[in-house]
Protein backbone atom coordinates (compact mmCIF):
# COMPACT_ATOMS: atom_id res chain seq x y z
CA UNK A 1 0.00 0.00 0.00
CA UNK A 2 1.41 3.37 -1.02
CA UNK A 3 2.09 5.92 1.74
CA UNK A 4 0.02 9.11 1.52
CA UNK A 5 1.72 12.01 -0.20
CA UNK A 6 2.88 14.60 2.30
CA UNK A 7 2.27 18.28 1.50
CA UNK A 8 5.37 20.39 0.78
CA UNK A 9 4.42 22.73 3.62
CA UNK A 10 1.59 23.94 5.80
CA UNK A 11 0.80 27.63 5.29
CA UNK A 12 -0.29 29.64 8.33
CA UNK A 13 -0.71 33.30 9.19
CA UNK A 14 1.58 34.20 12.10
CA UNK A 15 3.54 37.42 12.47
CA UNK A 16 4.66 36.45 16.00
CA UNK A 17 6.30 33.07 15.29
CA UNK A 18 9.65 32.81 17.15
CA UNK A 19 11.31 31.56 13.96
CA UNK A 20 10.28 34.57 11.84
CA UNK A 21 13.10 36.94 12.94
CA UNK A 22 15.72 34.42 11.76
CA UNK A 23 14.01 34.10 8.36
CA UNK A 24 13.86 37.86 7.90
CA UNK A 25 17.45 38.28 9.05
CA UNK A 26 18.69 35.70 6.53
CA UNK A 27 16.61 37.35 3.81
CA UNK A 28 17.95 40.85 4.44
CA UNK A 29 21.61 39.80 4.92
CA UNK A 30 21.65 37.90 1.63
CA UNK A 31 19.90 40.71 -0.24
CA UNK A 32 22.19 43.40 1.16
CA UNK A 33 25.14 41.32 -0.07
CA UNK A 34 23.62 40.89 -3.50
CA UNK A 35 23.03 44.64 -3.76
CA UNK A 36 26.67 45.36 -3.05
CA UNK A 37 25.95 46.85 0.39
CA UNK A 38 26.83 43.90 2.66
CA UNK A 39 26.47 43.98 6.42
CA UNK A 40 27.68 41.38 8.89
CA UNK A 41 24.67 41.13 11.21
CA UNK A 42 21.13 42.40 11.59
CA UNK A 43 22.53 45.26 13.66
CA UNK A 44 24.09 46.71 10.51
CA UNK A 45 20.90 46.70 8.43
CA UNK A 46 19.14 49.93 7.49
CA UNK A 47 16.83 50.98 10.32
CA UNK A 48 13.58 49.91 8.63
CA UNK A 49 14.87 46.41 7.87
CA UNK A 50 16.47 46.03 11.29
CA UNK A 51 13.13 46.85 12.92
CA UNK A 52 11.54 43.98 10.99
CA UNK A 53 14.10 41.49 12.31
CA UNK A 54 13.76 42.75 15.89
CA UNK A 55 9.96 42.87 16.14
CA UNK A 56 8.15 41.51 13.06
CA UNK A 57 4.79 41.66 14.82
CA UNK A 58 5.11 45.42 15.23
CA UNK A 59 6.69 46.06 11.83
CA UNK A 60 3.92 44.17 10.00
CA UNK A 61 1.06 44.95 12.39
CA UNK A 62 -1.26 46.01 9.54
CA UNK A 63 -0.11 43.35 7.07
CA UNK A 64 -0.62 39.64 6.44
CA UNK A 65 2.43 37.50 7.27
CA UNK A 66 2.30 33.93 5.96
CA UNK A 67 4.70 31.17 7.04
CA UNK A 68 5.38 27.78 5.49
CA UNK A 69 6.18 24.97 7.90
CA UNK A 70 7.24 21.48 6.82
CA UNK A 71 5.34 18.41 8.04
CA UNK A 72 6.41 17.75 11.61
CA UNK A 73 8.93 20.60 11.65
CA UNK A 74 8.77 23.37 14.27
CA UNK A 75 10.79 25.93 12.29
CA UNK A 76 9.25 27.80 9.33
CA UNK A 77 10.77 27.05 5.92
CA UNK A 78 9.68 30.26 4.24
CA UNK A 79 7.64 33.42 4.52
CA UNK A 80 5.89 36.10 2.52
CA UNK A 81 4.30 39.41 3.53
CA UNK A 82 1.19 40.77 1.86
CA UNK A 83 1.40 44.48 2.48
CA UNK A 84 -2.03 45.95 3.21
CA UNK A 85 -3.43 48.48 0.70
CA UNK A 86 -2.28 52.00 1.43
CA UNK A 87 -3.91 55.19 0.11
CA UNK A 88 -6.09 53.19 -2.27
CA UNK A 89 -3.19 51.36 -3.90
CA UNK A 90 -3.19 47.61 -4.46
CA UNK A 91 -1.69 45.29 -1.82
CA UNK A 92 1.93 44.43 -2.49
CA UNK A 93 3.91 41.21 -2.04
CA UNK A 94 7.08 41.59 0.04
CA UNK A 95 9.72 39.44 1.72
CA UNK A 96 9.18 36.23 -0.25
CA UNK A 97 11.89 33.94 1.13
CA UNK A 98 12.44 30.18 1.31
CA UNK A 99 15.38 28.73 3.23
CA UNK A 100 18.01 27.29 0.84
CA UNK A 101 17.55 23.72 2.03
CA UNK A 102 13.81 23.81 1.33
CA UNK A 103 13.86 25.25 -2.19
CA UNK A 104 12.51 23.54 -5.32
CA UNK A 105 9.71 21.92 -3.34
CA UNK A 106 6.93 24.28 -4.41
CA UNK A 107 6.99 26.29 -1.19
CA UNK A 108 7.37 29.71 -2.85
CA UNK A 109 4.42 28.92 -5.12
CA UNK A 110 2.33 27.77 -2.16
CA UNK A 111 3.07 30.98 -0.25
CA UNK A 112 2.25 33.14 -3.27
CA UNK A 113 -0.96 31.25 -4.00
CA UNK A 114 -2.16 31.69 -0.43
CA UNK A 115 -1.26 35.41 -0.48
CA UNK A 116 -3.19 35.93 -3.73
CA UNK A 117 -6.19 34.11 -2.28
CA UNK A 118 -6.13 36.30 0.82
CA UNK A 119 -5.96 39.45 -1.31
CA UNK A 120 -8.87 38.34 -3.48
CA UNK A 121 -10.97 37.44 -0.44
CA UNK A 122 -10.33 40.92 0.95
CA UNK A 123 -11.68 42.52 -2.23
CA UNK A 124 -8.42 43.59 -3.87
CA UNK A 125 -8.64 44.26 -7.58
CA UNK A 126 -4.95 43.50 -8.10
CA UNK A 127 -1.72 42.56 -6.37
CA UNK A 128 1.60 44.10 -7.30
CA UNK A 129 5.30 43.45 -6.69
CA UNK A 130 8.73 44.48 -7.94
CA UNK A 131 11.62 42.26 -9.03
CA UNK A 132 15.01 42.76 -10.66
CA UNK A 133 15.16 41.81 -14.34
CA UNK A 134 18.21 39.60 -13.67
CA UNK A 135 16.21 37.08 -11.60
CA UNK A 136 14.85 34.53 -14.11
CA UNK A 137 13.53 32.02 -11.55
CA UNK A 138 11.28 34.44 -9.60
CA UNK A 139 10.16 36.03 -12.87
CA UNK A 140 9.16 32.65 -14.26
CA UNK A 141 7.16 31.91 -11.10
CA UNK A 142 5.35 35.26 -11.15
CA UNK A 143 4.52 35.01 -14.86
CA UNK A 144 3.22 31.49 -14.33
CA UNK A 145 0.99 32.83 -11.56
CA UNK A 146 -0.46 35.43 -13.94
CA UNK A 147 1.60 38.53 -13.17
CA UNK A 148 2.38 40.87 -16.05
CA UNK A 149 4.75 43.81 -16.39
CA UNK A 150 3.05 47.21 -16.00
CA UNK A 151 4.29 50.81 -16.31
CA UNK A 152 6.95 51.32 -13.68
CA UNK A 153 6.36 53.17 -10.42
CA UNK A 154 10.13 53.03 -9.72
CA UNK A 155 12.61 54.23 -12.33
CA UNK A 156 15.74 52.42 -11.16
CA UNK A 157 17.40 50.63 -14.08
CA UNK A 158 16.63 46.92 -14.21
CA UNK A 159 13.72 46.98 -11.72
CA UNK A 160 10.48 45.55 -13.11
CA UNK A 161 7.03 46.35 -11.76
CA UNK A 162 4.52 43.51 -12.04
CA UNK A 163 0.83 43.25 -11.35
CA UNK A 164 -1.84 40.53 -11.34
CA UNK A 165 -5.51 41.38 -11.76
CA UNK A 166 -7.77 39.42 -9.42
CA UNK A 167 -11.30 38.16 -9.94
CA UNK A 168 -13.79 39.32 -7.35
CA UNK A 169 -15.12 36.58 -5.10
CA UNK A 170 -18.91 36.21 -4.90
CA UNK A 171 -20.37 38.76 -2.51
CA UNK A 172 -17.48 41.24 -2.73
CA UNK A 173 -18.90 44.80 -2.80
CA UNK A 174 -18.05 46.63 -6.01
CA UNK A 175 -16.75 49.64 -4.11
CA UNK A 176 -14.36 47.49 -2.12
CA UNK A 177 -12.07 46.79 -5.05
CA UNK A 178 -8.65 48.48 -4.84
CA UNK A 179 -6.94 50.30 -7.68
CA UNK A 180 -5.15 48.71 -10.65
CA UNK A 181 -2.50 49.97 -13.07
CA UNK A 182 -5.13 51.87 -15.02
CA UNK A 183 -6.49 53.96 -12.13
CA UNK A 184 -3.48 54.04 -9.81
CA UNK A 185 -2.45 57.40 -8.37
CA UNK A 186 1.22 58.32 -8.43
CA UNK A 187 2.94 55.57 -6.47
CA UNK A 188 5.72 55.79 -3.97
CA UNK A 189 8.97 53.89 -4.65
CA UNK A 190 8.60 50.19 -3.92
CA UNK A 191 11.13 47.80 -2.48
CA UNK A 192 12.34 45.06 -4.81
CA UNK A 193 10.95 41.60 -4.15
CA UNK A 194 13.69 39.03 -3.48
CA UNK A 195 16.28 41.84 -3.41
CA UNK A 196 15.43 44.86 -1.32
CA UNK A 197 17.03 48.19 -2.31
CA UNK A 198 18.87 50.05 0.42
CA UNK A 199 17.16 52.98 2.08
CA UNK A 200 17.75 56.16 0.11
CA UNK A 201 19.06 59.26 1.83
CA UNK A 202 16.48 62.05 1.91
CA UNK A 203 16.10 63.66 -1.50
CA UNK A 204 18.30 61.16 -3.28
CA UNK A 205 17.10 60.28 -6.75
CA UNK A 206 17.37 56.79 -8.27
CA UNK A 207 20.13 58.07 -10.56
CA UNK A 208 22.08 59.47 -7.57
CA UNK A 209 21.68 56.17 -5.74
CA UNK A 210 23.06 54.29 -8.77
CA UNK A 211 26.08 56.61 -8.83
CA UNK A 212 26.59 56.06 -5.08
CA UNK A 213 26.42 52.26 -5.54
CA UNK A 214 27.55 51.54 -9.16
CA UNK A 215 26.09 48.02 -9.09
CA UNK A 216 22.72 49.08 -7.67
CA UNK A 217 19.87 47.86 -9.85
CA UNK A 218 22.10 45.36 -11.60
CA UNK A 219 20.17 42.41 -10.16
CA UNK A 220 21.40 39.43 -8.22
CA UNK A 221 24.28 37.17 -9.22
CA UNK A 222 23.27 34.37 -11.58
CA UNK A 223 24.74 31.78 -9.19
CA UNK A 224 22.22 29.97 -6.98
CA UNK A 225 23.17 28.91 -3.44
CA UNK A 226 21.43 25.80 -2.09
CA UNK A 227 21.96 23.26 0.64
CA UNK A 228 23.03 19.81 -0.57
CA UNK A 229 21.60 16.59 0.79
CA UNK A 230 23.97 13.73 1.63
CA UNK A 231 23.02 12.03 -1.66
CA UNK A 232 23.72 15.23 -3.60
CA UNK A 233 27.14 15.52 -1.96
CA UNK A 234 27.87 11.95 -3.09
CA UNK A 235 26.69 12.72 -6.63
CA UNK A 236 28.90 15.79 -6.90
CA UNK A 237 31.90 14.35 -5.00
CA UNK A 238 33.80 13.09 -8.04
CA UNK A 239 33.23 16.11 -10.26
CA UNK A 240 32.09 19.53 -9.06
CA UNK A 241 33.10 19.28 -5.41
CA UNK A 242 36.42 17.59 -6.15
CA UNK A 243 37.16 20.25 -8.78
CA UNK A 244 36.58 23.02 -6.22
CA UNK A 245 38.98 21.43 -3.75
CA UNK A 246 41.66 20.79 -6.39
CA UNK A 247 41.33 24.38 -7.66
CA UNK A 248 41.74 25.76 -4.13
CA UNK A 249 44.91 23.73 -3.49
CA UNK A 250 46.32 24.70 -6.90
CA UNK A 251 45.74 28.34 -5.92
CA UNK A 252 47.71 27.93 -2.70
CA UNK A 253 44.87 27.64 -0.18
CA UNK A 254 45.69 25.91 3.08
CA UNK A 255 42.74 23.50 3.32
CA UNK A 256 44.40 20.36 4.65
CA UNK A 257 46.14 19.08 1.51
CA UNK A 258 49.51 19.34 -0.20
CA UNK A 259 49.93 20.01 -3.92
CA UNK A 260 49.41 18.47 -6.31
CA UNK A 261 46.07 17.18 -5.08
CA UNK A 262 44.73 14.28 -7.13
CA UNK A 263 41.07 14.47 -8.08
CA UNK A 264 40.49 10.96 -6.67
CA UNK A 265 41.80 12.06 -3.25
CA UNK A 266 39.59 15.16 -3.31
CA UNK A 267 36.56 13.04 -4.29
CA UNK A 268 37.30 10.63 -1.45
CA UNK A 269 37.31 13.48 1.05
CA UNK A 270 33.90 14.64 -0.16
CA UNK A 271 32.56 11.08 0.01
CA UNK A 272 33.51 11.13 3.68
CA UNK A 273 31.77 14.49 4.04
CA UNK A 274 28.63 12.92 2.59
CA UNK A 275 28.72 10.28 5.31
CA UNK A 276 29.02 13.04 7.91
CA UNK A 277 26.08 14.86 6.29
CA UNK A 278 24.00 11.72 6.55
CA UNK A 279 24.77 11.50 10.28
CA UNK A 280 23.87 15.16 10.78
CA UNK A 281 27.42 16.13 11.71
CA UNK A 282 28.24 18.23 8.62
CA UNK A 283 25.98 20.39 6.45
CA UNK A 284 26.97 21.49 2.96
CA UNK A 285 25.89 24.43 0.78
CA UNK A 286 26.97 24.87 -2.84
CA UNK A 287 26.75 27.70 -5.34
CA UNK A 288 25.50 26.63 -8.78
CA UNK A 289 26.43 28.66 -11.85
CA UNK A 290 23.98 29.38 -14.71
CA UNK A 291 25.23 26.24 -16.49
CA UNK A 292 24.71 24.08 -13.40
CA UNK A 293 28.42 23.81 -12.62
CA UNK A 294 29.39 24.16 -8.96
CA UNK A 295 31.14 27.48 -8.41
CA UNK A 296 31.55 27.48 -4.63
CA UNK A 297 30.93 25.51 -1.44
CA UNK A 298 30.91 25.88 2.34
CA UNK A 299 30.33 23.38 5.14
CA UNK A 300 29.17 23.70 8.74
CA UNK A 301 30.35 21.10 11.27
CA UNK A 302 28.48 20.73 14.55
CA UNK A 303 30.44 20.05 17.73
CA UNK A 304 29.95 16.48 18.92
CA UNK A 305 30.62 16.89 22.62
CA UNK A 306 27.81 17.37 25.12
CA UNK A 307 29.25 20.65 26.36
CA UNK A 308 29.79 22.02 22.84
CA UNK A 309 26.43 21.51 21.21
CA UNK A 310 25.88 25.28 21.09
CA UNK A 311 28.88 25.60 18.77
CA UNK A 312 29.67 24.96 15.12
CA UNK A 313 32.68 25.29 12.84
CA UNK A 314 32.66 26.80 9.36
CA UNK A 315 35.09 24.94 7.11
CA UNK A 316 35.93 24.44 3.44
CA UNK A 317 34.64 27.80 2.24
CA UNK A 318 35.81 27.57 -1.38
CA UNK A 319 35.03 29.64 -4.48
CA UNK A 320 36.42 28.59 -7.85
CA UNK A 321 38.90 31.06 -9.31
CA UNK A 322 36.72 31.49 -12.40
CA UNK A 323 33.77 32.64 -10.26
CA UNK A 324 35.47 35.07 -7.88
CA UNK A 325 34.51 38.72 -7.66
CA UNK A 326 30.77 37.97 -7.64
CA UNK A 327 30.23 37.97 -3.87
CA UNK A 328 29.84 34.19 -3.68
CA UNK A 329 32.11 33.78 -0.66
CA UNK A 330 30.06 36.17 1.43
CA UNK A 331 26.76 34.71 0.13
CA UNK A 332 27.81 31.16 1.06
CA UNK A 333 29.01 32.31 4.46
CA UNK A 334 25.76 34.19 5.08
CA UNK A 335 23.69 31.09 4.26
CA UNK A 336 25.68 28.96 6.70
CA UNK A 337 25.46 31.62 9.43
CA UNK A 338 21.72 32.10 8.99
CA UNK A 339 21.07 28.36 9.13
CA UNK A 340 23.27 27.99 12.20
CA UNK A 341 21.34 30.74 14.01
CA UNK A 342 17.97 29.35 12.94
CA UNK A 343 18.86 25.88 14.25
CA UNK A 344 19.98 27.02 17.68
CA UNK A 345 23.73 27.46 17.41
CA UNK A 346 25.06 30.41 19.42
CA UNK A 347 28.72 30.45 18.42
CA UNK A 348 30.68 29.75 15.23
CA UNK A 349 34.45 29.26 14.88
CA UNK A 350 36.85 28.87 11.98
CA UNK A 351 40.54 29.10 11.18
CA UNK A 352 42.35 30.45 8.13
CA UNK A 353 45.88 31.18 7.02
CA UNK A 354 47.11 34.46 8.49
CA UNK A 355 47.19 37.37 6.02
CA UNK A 356 45.23 35.41 3.42
CA UNK A 357 42.50 37.14 1.35
CA UNK A 358 39.94 35.14 3.33
CA UNK A 359 40.73 37.20 6.43
CA UNK A 360 39.27 40.30 4.78
CA UNK A 361 36.05 38.41 4.09
CA UNK A 362 35.69 37.18 7.66
CA UNK A 363 36.51 40.52 9.25
CA UNK A 364 34.06 42.25 6.92
CA UNK A 365 31.36 39.74 7.90
CA UNK A 366 31.72 40.57 11.58
CA UNK A 367 34.05 37.77 12.72
CA UNK A 368 36.53 38.43 15.54
CA UNK A 369 40.15 37.25 15.51
CA UNK A 370 40.86 35.29 18.70
CA UNK A 371 44.58 34.78 18.14
CA UNK A 372 47.33 33.55 15.83
CA UNK A 373 49.36 30.34 16.03
CA UNK A 374 52.72 30.43 14.21
CA UNK A 375 53.61 27.57 11.83
CA UNK A 376 50.30 25.86 12.58
CA UNK A 377 49.73 24.31 9.13
CA UNK A 378 51.74 23.89 5.96
CA UNK A 379 50.62 25.53 2.75
CA UNK A 380 50.18 23.34 -0.36
CA UNK A 381 53.91 23.68 -1.08
CA UNK A 382 54.73 22.24 2.34
CA UNK A 383 55.90 25.49 3.96
CA UNK A 384 54.59 25.99 7.56
CA UNK A 385 52.40 29.06 7.85
CA UNK A 386 50.69 30.91 10.69
CA UNK A 387 46.95 30.36 11.26
CA UNK A 388 44.47 32.84 12.74
CA UNK A 389 41.48 31.60 14.73
CA UNK A 390 38.16 33.45 14.38
CA UNK A 391 34.81 33.32 16.16
CA UNK A 392 31.38 34.90 15.74
CA UNK A 393 28.51 35.04 18.23
CA UNK A 394 25.04 34.56 16.73
CA UNK A 395 21.82 36.18 17.84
Amino acid sequence: MNAPIQPAAVIEENRSHPGLPALLTAYHLVNQERKGTPVATAAGLPAAYRAETEDPAAAFAADTVLLATGPGGPLPLGCVVLRAPREGRAPEVKRLWVTPGARRRGIARALMTEALGRASAAGAGAVRLTVWAGRPEPLALYEDLGFATVPSWDDRPGLLCLEKLLEALPGTPTGARTETAENRPTATPAEGLMEEPADRPAGESPRERTERHPDAGAGQPADRVARLTADEVRRHAADGLAALLVDAVDDGASVGFLAPLEAAVAASWWSGAAEEAERGVREVWAAHGPDGRLTGVVTLVRAGTANGRHRGEVSRLLVHRSARGRGLGRALLAEAEAHAAATGLALLVLDTRTDSPAERLYRGAGWTAAGTIPDFAADPAGVPRATTLYYKRLG
